[in-house]
């Protein structure tokens, strides 16, 4: 099956601790700062993933069938996950939809198409387009997301600092 590429947010930890400090209402599971930055963190990987997907199969001699590329590239979605098994924080993930489209012979669906790009098979060779972007991507979102938060955090400590 798809092997998972992930990342931890790590590094933050004054920025969690202010987090703390701050009352359940502003850090709540219903719109708090950190909810926000890191859908956002996710939307910005999700851009830089189809970005690297189209370098991958712009090549008509070696993906002559555009179609199924399309479908891959439409099926992206960024989704709110289960908590981490501690059970406290937020998770989101860059994940395809699971879409089946016809073929000749048997139907192939969105979650195979991009597992045959990323890893290859025995009849074609891996053209990976996750591990590379979120290596290249990952640090720079991260610091997006914690400089983002860090700005609002500070806006919001302002803002109950004053009433």
């Amino acid at each position: 099956m798809v092997d998972r590429v992930e990342f931890k947010l790590t590094g933050a930890d004054n920025v969690l601790d202010m987090l703390r400090q701050l009352p359940d209402e502003v850090v709540s599971k219903r719109g708090g700062p950190v909810k926000t930055w890191l859908r956002k963190g996710a939307k910005r990987l999700q851009a830089k993933l189809l970005v690297q997907l189209d370098r991958v199969t712009s090549n008509e001699t070696t993906h002559p069938d555009r179609e199924n590329t399309q479908t891959l590239k439409r099926s992206s979605i960024v989704s709110r996950g289960k908590p981490p098994t501690d059970g406290k924080g937020e998770r989101y993930l860059v994940r395809w939809k699971r879409i089946t489209y016809s073929r000749a012979g048997k139907p192939v669906t969105t979650h195979k198409t991009a597992q045959l790009l990323e890893y290859g098979s025995s009849e074609q060779p891996a053209e990976p387009f996750i591990r590379p972007t979120v290596q290249t991507e990952g640090q720079a979102t991260i610091d997006y997301i914690v400089s983002g938060l860090v700005a609002d955090v500070d806006r919001i400590a302002q803002r109950l600092l004053k009433a």
